[in-house]
This record gives C-alpha cells, sequence and structure tokens, in this order.
C-alpha cells in the first residue's frame, strides 16, 4: 500500500518515453476551425480552452473546475491542487510541505484526529489507493474519489475538500506522533537509488534552488521542528490565490458550483501576503560531468542530459511542434528497438527522447545501460545511431509510420470519447492550473490533431536533432558498481569517445519493410457446432468444429475495445526439471522473434496503426495467448493468434540477444539486498526446487534454443481443449467469421491432457530467518502463513475480509498509535488447483531497533481476531468497499475477461459474481475469526526479516 506518492521527476531510468498531446472529440468548433487555416500565421494563434467544463474564480482568488462526466457512474473525483511544495521552504522548514500534507489526514476541523479515514472507510473509500495525496517541489495535491449517489457523502467530500484548504488542526501531540510515520517513510525511501541521487541532483538540476529542496526534507527537521514552524508554512502558503479545486464525475454541475462558491468563498489571505516566487533552474552555459558508483548499484548506467529552454505550449504552432517531438521520439525508440533485436548488440537498453524536464528546461536524454564490461561499446553504440540521424535525419517511411501510429492513437481516443474516465480530465484540468499548460476540449484535441498531423514534415522533424544535440549545457552521469570504480571514465576519456563517434564514416539508416504477407498460408474454415446460453451472465459458450471452446460476452463498457484470453491445461509442469528454464522462457522468445513470415522488426512494422496486440504465455499449469483488439483490427487480431499455433518462429539472433542481455542484468544481482533476501526464503520455502528458485545468471544459460521451441510447438500443436474467453465492444454476428475462419481452423489432435501436480508446497512448521545486507539503516519484515485450503466461495469472501480488517487493524497500531511504519497491510492468497493451498503474508519496513516490538504488535493484532473476532464496524467498511468495487469491476471488459477465463480453469458455476453481494451479507464477526483461527495457526508463522550489514 503506497500513501503518498514519489516525487514526480525521475531521472537516469533505462526507459523511452514518447507521449502524444491528449485526443478525443464531438462537433468541430468555429473557434477551432478558424485558427487551423494552412497559413502559419493562423497557427499563431492562441489554442481555445475546453469548452466542455465550467472554470471560475471567487472573489478571493480561488480557482475552480468543475466538470459532468458519467465514466464510472455513481461516482465523482476531487482534487484539491495548491500551488505549494518543498520549492517555498525555508532552511528551517525542510520537509514540512510535506510533513503538512500528512498532518491533513491527522486532524481536520470536522474531521478531528483520525476520523477523516474512519469515516471514509465506512463509505467505501480505500486509504492509499483512493483516498492520497502527494507533494512535489511546486505543488502539493491531494485526491479524493468517492460515491456521487449518496447526498450526505457528496457533501461531506466537498466539506473534506475545504477543511484540506486552510482547516488543519496541527496540534502538538498529532504533529509528535506523525514525525515517526514521516522518518520511516525517509527510511523506506533510502537505497542506491537515493544515494546516487544525492550526488548527481546537484548537477542536473545546476546546483538551484531545487536541488536543495527534496520534498522528503531532513531528519534533523523533520525530528526537531518547532510546532509553530509548521503552522507558519500554513498559514502562508495554503491561501485561496494558490488553491484549486477539480471535481468531475456523475454530477450536477451548476449545482456543484454553487456548493463551491458557499463553501469556499470564505477562505482566507493572510494579512501579509508573501509573494509566490517562481523559481527556475538556470542553463550554466557549460558541460557537467559526474561519475559515482555504489556497491549496491548492479550494472552501469550512461546518461547524457542535453538541457534547452522550454517552450510553451500557447499556440497551435507550439501544439504542432510537439508533434513534431511525439513523432521524433517515436522513431528514436523504434530504431533502437530494431538494434535491441541484433545478437551482437553491446548494451542491455539504450534510447533517447526530448521531453519535458523541470522548472522552465526541457531535456534530450540520451541513455545506455550497457552489457557487462562494454561500457565503452555500448556508449560508442548508442551514440552512433544519434550521429546518424544528425547526419543522415530519419527517412519517409519512418515519419509515415509515426503519423500512422499517432493518428490511430488520436482516432481511439475520439471513439472512446464517451467512455473517457474522469481521472483523464482530472489531470487535464490539474495541468492547466498548476503549469498553465493548454486544456483543449475533446472536439478540438481531436480536429486539431487530425488536421495538424498531415502537415508534418520530414525536414522539420529532421531539423530537431540541431536542435536539442548539441554541444553545450551538456550533463554527462557514469554511474557503476563500486567494483568498477577504478574502470569508469573520465570526462576526457567520454569526450575521446564522442569523438571517435564523430569521426566514423557512417551509412544512412534502411528502413526495411517486408512485402510478404504475415502468414504463409490461409487457414481452412470450421465451423460453430453448439451454442450454449449463459444468460444469467448475458453470454454464451460456442464449441468450434474441433474442440476448441468460446465464451463471448458482448459488453457496452467500452465503444471499441475487444478483450481476448485463452488457456489449456499442461503449462512448464509436463516437463522435467532440466527443461524447466526452457519451458517457461519458451513463449516469451517466440513472442520476441515475431511470427510467420515476418521477424519481430517487420512484425513491428506490420502492426502500426493496429491497435492490436496478442501475448503468448507458458505457465506452470497452463499455456495460453491473451490481448485485445479493437474492431477494425479484428482481423489481424486472429492473424496474430493462429499464427501463434502454426508459424511460430524462434529467431537465433533474438535468442542470442536475449539471454545475452539476461545475463548482463542478472551478473551482480546479488550486490541487491533485496535479492539476497528473496532468495532465502525461497531457499527456506522451497528448499533447491528449481522452479521456484530466483533467476540466475546460471539458470538462464540452462535455457536451450531448440528445447524451447520445441516445448513450444507441443504446448501449441493441439487447440481442441483450448478455451478462448472474449469480452466487450463486438456481436455475435461480427465475431463469428473470425472464429469460424480461424479459432475453429486451429490444429486439432484430441490430446488430453492435464497438467501435472508438482507437490511443491511449503513446510508446515514456520521458522525465523534472518537475512543481513545493505547499507541503509532500515529493515523489512514479512510474516507469512501457508498451509491446506478449504477453497469455497463462503471461505474465499472471509479470507478477503480477514485481508482488509487485519490491514485496518495493522495500520491503526503500528502507523497510527505506534508510528512504527509508514505502510504495512496483510495479503491473502488462495486457490483451488492443483490442491487447495492458501499464504496469508503481512509487511512492513521500519527501523532496525522496531523490528521486534512491531513484530509482537502485529502478532496481537492477529491474536485479537482469532480471540474476539473483527469488531462489527471493521466488517461494514470491507462490505461496503467490496459493494463499491463490484460496481465498478461489473462494468470493466478487464475483469470480466480474468473472470471468466478463471471460472472455466476452476471449473467454477460462472454466475457467482452475482452471488457476491449476498455472500458479503453473510460475513460476520464469528464466520472472520473462524478463518483467522483456521489459517493464522501461530506454529505456522514464517519471520522473515532483513536487516543492514552487520557492523
Amino acid at each position: 500500500m503506497r500513501f503518498i506518492k514519489p516525487i514526480a521527476l525521475t531521472f537516469l531510468l533505462p526507459a523511452i518515453y514518447c507521449t502524444t498531446p491528449s485526443t478525443a472529440a464531438t462537433a468541430f468548433r468555429a473557434e477551432a476551425r478558424a485558427i487551423l487555416a494552412q497559413d502559419t500565421v493562423s497557427w499563431n494563434q492562441n489554442l481555445p480552452f475546453d469548452n466542455e467544463v465550467v472554470k471560475g474564480k471567487l472573489k478571493n482568488g480561488f480557482t475552480y473546475y468543475i466538470r459532468r462526466n458519467v465514466e464510472p457512474e455513481k461516482r465523482v473525483t476531487m482534487y484539491l491542487a495548491n500551488k505549494v511544495g518543498s520549492i517555498l521552504e525555508t532552511d528551517e522548514q525542510l520537509g514540512l510541505a510535506h510533513f503538512l500534507e500528512h498532518m491533513n489526514f491527522n486532524g481536520l476541523k470536522h474531521f478531528p484526529k483520525n476520523e477523516l479515514v474512519n469515516y471514509l472507510q465506512k463509505a467505501g473509500v480505500r486509504f492509499g489507493s483512493d483516498l492520497n495525496a502527494y507533494t512535489g517541489f511546486d505543488e502539493t495535491v491531494y485526491q479524493l474519489p468517492i460515491p456521487s449517489d449518496d447526498p450526505e457523502l457528496l457533501k461531506n467530500g466537498l466539506q473534506v475538500m475545504r477543511d484540506w484548504a486552510q482547516d488543519a488542526l496541527l496540534s502538538d501531540d498529532e504533529i509528535d506522533k506523525e514525525r515517526g510515520i514521516v522518518m520511516q517513510e525517509m527510511r523506506g525511501g533510502r537505497g542506491v537509488g537515493q544515494r546516487l541521487q544525492d550526488q548527481y541532483f546537484p548537477i542536473v538540476l545546476n546546483g538551484s534552488r531545487y536541488s536543495k529542496r527534496i520534498p522528503i526534507g531532513t531528519e534533523k527537521i523533520i525530528t526537531t521542528f518547532k510546532p509553530e514552524t509548521i503552522r507558519q508554512f500554513h498559514q502562508d502558503w495554503y491561501r485561496p490565490d494558490l488553491q484549486s479545486i477539480i471535481i468531475v464525475g456523475d454530477i450536477d454541475v451548476k449545482d456543484m458550483e454553487t456548493r463551491v462558491k458557499a463553501l469556499f468563498s470564505d477562505l482566507k489571505t493572510p494579512a501579509k501576503k508573501m509573494d509566490r516566487t517562481k523559481y527556475h533552474v538556470d542553463l550554466l552555459n557549460k558541460n557537467q560531468f559526474i561519475a559515482i558508483t555504489d556497491p549496491e548499484l548492479p550494472y552501469t548506467v550512461a546518461q547524457i542530459m542535453i538541457k534547452s529552454k522550454s517552450e510553451k505550449t500557447v499556440t497551435v504552432k507550439d501544439y504542432r511542434n510537439q508533434l513534431l517531438i511525439s513523432s521524433f521520439n517515436t522513431m528514436v525508440s523504434e530504431r533502437f528497438s530494431e538494434i535491441m533485436q541484433q545478437a551482437d548488440a553491446p548494451f542491455m537498453q539504450a534510447g533517447g527522447s526530448v521531453s519535458d524536464f523541470i522548472a522552465g528546461l526541457d531535456v534530450f536524454s540520451l541513455m545506455v545501460v550497457p552489457k557487462p564490461n562494454q561500457l565503452e561499446l555500448g556508449f560508442k553504440k548508442m551514440m552512433t545511431e544519434f550521429e546518424r540521424i544528425q547526419k543522415f535525419g530519419f527517412t519517409q517511411s519512418e515519419l509515415d509510420r509515426a503519423i500512422i501510429a499517432m493518428n490511430k492513437g488520436n482516432e481511439t481516443s475520439y471513439v472512446e470519447r464517451s467512455k473517457k474516465k474522469s481521472d483523464s480530465y482530472v489531470n487535464r484540468y490539474l495541468s492547466n492550473f498548476l503549469k498553465d499548460d493548454a486544456a483543449l476540449s475533446n472536439d478540438d484535441s481531436y480536429k486539431i490533431t487530425k488536421q495538424l498531423l498531415p502537415t508534418l514534415t520530414l525536414k522539420e522533424v529532421n531539423a530537431l536533432i540541431s536542435k536539442y544535440y548539441t554541444d553545450l549545457n551538456r550533463d554527462v552521469i557514469i554511474m557503476g558498481p563500486e567494483k568498477d570504480k577504478a574502470t569508469l571514465p573520465t570526462e576526457q576519456i567520454i569526450g575521446t569517445w564522442i569523438k571517435d563517434v564523430e569521426a566514423q564514416n557512417l551509412t544512412a539508416y534502411e528502413d526495411k519493410v517486408s512485402k510478404l504477407p504475415l502468414l504463409s498460408k490461409e487457414p481452412v474454415k470450421g465451423t460453430v457446432v453448439s451454442t450454449k446460453d449463459l444468460k444469467d451472465i448475458q453470454a454464451k459458450e460456442l464449441t468450434l468444429s474441433n474442440g476448441v471452446k468460446v465464451i463471448l460476452k458482448p459488453t457496452n463498457f467500452k465503444n471499441d475495445e475487444i478483450r481476448i484470453s485463452a488457456f489449456s491445461e499442461g503449462g512448464s509442469s509436463l516437463y522435467p526439471d532440466a527443461d524447466y528454464y526452457s519451458a517457461s522462457n519458451a513463449a516469451g522468445l517466440v513472442d520476441a522473434s515475431g511470427l510467420g513470415q515476418l521477424n519481430n522488426v517487420e512484425l513491428q512494422k506490420y502492426l502500426t496503426g493496429k491497435n492490436i496486440g496478442i501475448t503468448p504465455y507458458i505457465s506452470e499449469r497452463y499455456e495460453g495467448l491473451y490481448g485485445s483488439s479493437d474492431k477494425e483490427g479484428l482481423k489481424n487480431a486472429f492473424e496474430l493468434i493462429y499464427g501463434y499455433f502454426t508459424e511460430p518462429r524462434l529467431d537465433d539472433d533474438v535468442y542470442q540477444s536475449i539471454i545475452a542481455r539476461s545475463v548482463g542484468s542478472l551478473e551482480n544481482r546479488e550486490s541487491n539486498p533485496s535479492n539476497v533476501f528473496s532468495d532465502q526464503v525461497k531457499e527456506t520455502l522451497y528448499g533447491d526446487n528449481v522452479r521456484r528458485k530466483n533467476a540466475t545468471v546460471d539458470l538462464i544459460k540452462t535455457i536451450d534454443k531448440n528445447r524451447a521451441f520445441q516445448i513450444y510447438k507441443d504446448r501449441f500443436a493441439d487447440a481442441s481443449d483450448f478455451t478462448f474467453t472474449i469480452v466487450g465492444s463486438f456481436t455475435e454476428d461480427e465475431i463469428k467469421p473470425y472464429l469460424e475462419n480461424y479459432l475453429a481452423a486451429l490444429p486439432k489432435l484430441g490430446r488430453k491432457e492435464s497438467y501435472k501436480d508438482l507437490g511443491i508446497v511449503e513446510p508446515a512448521k514456520g521458522k525465523r530467518v534472518v537475512v543481513q545486507k545493505g547499507k541503509e539503516d532500515k529493515a523489512s519484515v514479512q510474516l507469512a502463513y501457508y498451509g491446506d485450503y478449504t477453497y469455497s466461495e463462503d471461505e474465499n469472501i472471509n479470507m478477503d475480509a480477514l485481508e482488509s480488517i487485519l490491514t485496518i487493524k495493522l495500520l491503526e497500531r503500528l502507523r497510527e498509535a505506534e508510528s512504527g511504519v509508514y505502510s504495512v497491510g496483510a495479503s491473502a492468497n488462495y486457490g483451488k488447483l492443483p490442491r487447495g493451498r492458501y499464504s496469508f503474508g503481512i509487511g512492513f519496513g521500519t527501523a532496525p531497533d522496531k523490528v521486534d516490538v512491531l513484530i509482537k504488535s502485529a502478532v496481537d493484532e492477529v491474536a485479537k481476531i482469532k480471540k474476539n473476532g473483527p469488531v462489527k464496524e471493521d466488517i461494514e467498511k470491507f462490505v461496503i468497499e467490496q459493494k463499491r468495487q463490484l460496481e465498478l469491476q461489473l462494468r470493466d471488459n478487464g475483469f470480466w475477461v480474468g473472470y471468466l477465463s478463471g471460472s472455466y480453469q476452476n471449473q467454477e458455476d460462472v454466475t457467482e459474481i452475482l452471488r457476491k453481494l449476498n455472500d458479503l451479507s453473510q460475513v460476520s464477526v464469528e464466520s472472520v475469526k473462524a478463518v483467522a483461527d483456521k489459517y493464522l495457526k501461530e506454529d505456522r508463522m514464517f519471520e522473515f526479516i532483513l536487516l543492514p550489514d552487520a557492523k
């Protein structure tokens, strides 16, 4: 469970980002039409503001955005945004913007002490996943999604927002209690990532104020500040001219606007109003370099960050520039994706993108994670591709594909405009308030994007590399394991490598696109031989001529989304231990190799502009596929399904690349304390069983290409025992031709197979296991129970209740009462096959000297439920939360495809979900007490404890 969102900035991570402006539409507004003339003068006009939201400002400066949206129904999402973050802190207030965010959950005018969380839990609102907040450099944002069909709850939800705005109580005792919780959050965040960040932040943030205002603060201030200090911060900055409420949901807009005006107009501005300075990170007009190491860093990372002044998206021309950048990033991503397929690629990951950075800066970020001992080769290979782009640019065919993909995203968003979730609108208006970003209506976004995309030219896109790929304001950050410190390059060596790349005699990129069809031959059509109505859940079960079973559930939850899942019994359980890694990785290798007559690179180009994805898998007991499509892509989706059965491929270069990258990523895995801890946990529970061990270099090297391919083809050789589940926006008549032409044409051998019960179970008696590994002064605790399980509807619902209720009690005890943890929770898992088994865990992080006392407290809470059962109020919280979640689940395609597939795997009644409300009404003090007493046996409890290195 996560209570506070992390800083919104992530540096030096091996990922490539590509974004497209949000899109959707209805009618075409005259205002938007007028500014889309093809001459550049019209492009200089400002983007129109969203006309589908009511935006206003009260006399005290408080801003509001209110919009009606019925997805999901009977729900409303409220955000309170404050232009107040850690950047406004004085040296005596470091960390107090974030601390104040915590305090807004610990005593408000109308909800003293912990009554806020208690009240909302009674309404079915989950603390952490629903009720949440985050603090960044420049903002603090509170979020509250609640049911809108309860007038009293709606009224009180608005009151919560009003109290958050200015009525935190900030009592001495609650402040002192929260110090420990914030310190545990700080302690939990410490590790290799934080240690590295401490060193490179001053570099990448150019020594600015931002580099000295990390939101979490410092231990000294958090533990010693006087209550008057945080009260002063609250008084100075929590004021209406820096605040906004954003309300989107199934509401009456006029009524809500009246309520907002009545409730927020009395917010006060301090008599002595402090200036809200807008801070920037200035360009230094010089290059910077840093090479750092850490004993827990498992691999080397090299990143080049070239910073430039950001350009606000205000006009149509600005918006068009963002489309150019998005296409540029897409093409860079495709180039490196192609390189990654090469067997001899000297890196595990590489790429680059142009993006918004921080405080008035953009950044062109180039990144490479080389294979072990190949930093020079990997760095040069990465730089070579950018040098190639600079010298020769992209090709027209690459740009055409990027535009096709962006246009498809735009069209998809248009089609789904009436099903767009409220959260997407909230984020749109949040950015408008906090950053003054453009906020286009669905209509304008769709139409403007659609009209601008064809105007993008190759010349303009190619010019971006010269604009952002410069030799000034360039930071080079090299990070590596401590053991490689002596071999890390200096700034001079990096400079030499760059010059070597620039001196190369490069050739232009050749965009190879196959003209072959995906499949070498067309399937032979089959038929539907029987149909069975599943009327209670508005679904049907079809049997095809080759034995394939298909469950169809048409829905209107999305306008154009179709989810697909398939399974057959067998999986890796049918193969000996020596083949386990070949079997368990076979589907991944095939999936990465392309399909039919197209290799992976050719396949990705073939699928450009198609909103589909199909992935094969082999798990321990099943093999199958999963994925999704829209109506336009259905033929291609079923081609892929047919191909994964009849024309799979496992290319040698892909195999070599994946094995080499996997080995490289695992070479230093034992430097990570979490890996060492996990290894010990699994050894305690499963001994040396290869099927439960974490992946290691030696185990990866047991993957045999030929054996893996042989196993894959064996698992997909016979479709007669496969069950497909298809859920979404289709009719039976629309989907039936694809079932007959593709699924009914799948190969049939008539095998009668099942999985093998491997008999892998945890020990019957628990024990204490302590692992000492790690530099930071922090501990991780996992308490776990295992055993045989009586699988049934009643048992399952009560096990779920035990998980939820015990989590509430652990939060109240370990977090709120004892200030010993930042987050804590219980987790119940149970299964029916191959035999009824359960696991029940309790997990938390804390200080090493608090481990034993907190374990004792957690076990005491378990004992209370076993002895007396839960309090009725906690059962009511569980029931209402489940009811509210069920309302959402029953209108979600993803839920239904998983539920129906799982029901068929377990051979369960598919109408069970319709009885859940009745099952919930049967949960009682006695029934929860019974499952706690039955499964949380003291002698079954394992104590797994990770402590820092011995001093």
